[in-house]
């Protein structure tokens, strides 16, 4: 049976959150950043306005399946966070989107959507930081070229070894055309990892005076200001830290940006609304 999700109940809710996935894009695009007001107002509004169908329309499952995604999707942001996948402002943002997904009062669906919207958030977002990723490549091409050379020396024994594999399985191929596909994967784990290494060090390594840095950058390596060591970790700058610096530091400091990652959210929530309007597999 088709389900559409798309009833008037939750459409406020999809476009909330559409409006708002746009709005942490250009903060993303603009700043490397999402306040987190941003991500709090889309749990003030989503639950405000299930609370507010709930009042009117005698039915308190529609709040109540709004609490229990945000509980949901508080222990799958936070896991994601502290796994390294997110950082800070995805994972809040992932918690935001919790009070919106619950589009059913059958949980049996529910957890369906969460499913495939982590799934096509996972397989639309490693193909976006892919594209990405080439973007910059182009944009800094004598810079990348330098440094994957010097990534190919550092790691030659990984990507030797990757080699190797990949020109056994072609010899092994005669056995077995898995022998080939399997060396094929072997190879393609060095390159992968020294490509990525390259465009980190080369393209997303700033150098940003103490004003322009903000609360939660990464720095790129332990610095030390006035006496005092500031370490580089994946929480990034703290707001004491951050003020510390300002206060003292008179030079430039070296930053790692990531990649705006919030197009993947907009990608996969669009998916999802595709998937279950056209091919109704819910």
């Amino acid at each position: 049976m088709i389900v559409n999700l798309i009833n008037s109940q939750n459409l406020f809710l999809i476009i909330l959150a559409i409006v708002w996935i746009i709005g942490a894009i250009l903060q993303d695009l603009k700043r490397r950043e999402v306040d987190n007001i941003w991500n709090f107002s889309l749990i003030a509004f989503a639950l405000g306005y299930r609370a507010i169908v709930s009042i009117f329309g005698n039915d308190y499952w529609f709040i109540i399946n709004g609490l229990l995604g945000l509980i949901i999707f508080l222990i799958l942001g936070n896991l994601f966070y502290y796994l390294r996948f997110f950082a800070g402002g995805d994972a809040k943002f992932v918690i935001a989107l919790g009070t919106i997904l619950p589009l059913s009062y059958d949980w049996t669906l529910n957890f369906k959507i969460f499913g495939l919207f982590i799934l096509l958030f996972l397989l639309t977002g490693a193909i976006y930081v892919l594209l990405w990723s080439f973007y910059l490549v182009i944009k800094n091409f004598n810079r990348f070229k330098l440094e994957f050379k010097k990534q190919a020396k550092d790691y030659r024994i990984m990507l030797f070894s990757g080699i190797g594999f990949f020109i056994l399985g072609i010899i092994l191929i005669i056995f077995n055309i898995l022998f080939f596909y399997f060396g094929i994967l072997v190879l393609l784990f060095p390159l992968l990892f020294i490509f990525a290494k390259s465009v980190e060090e080369s393209c997303l390594i700033k150098e940003l005076s103490s004003n322009q840095i903000t609360e939660g950058d990464w720095l790129y390596e332990d610095i030390v200001v006035h006496g005092k060591k500031i370490k580089a970790n994946w929480d990034g700058i703290s707001r004491k830290e951050l003020e510390f610096i300002r206060k003292y530091s008179r030079k430039k400091i070296l930053i790692k940006q990531g990649v705006p990652f919030t197009p993947s959210f907009l990608f996969a929530f669009i998916g999802l609304l595709i998937v279950s309007k056209i091919y109704g597999i819910f």
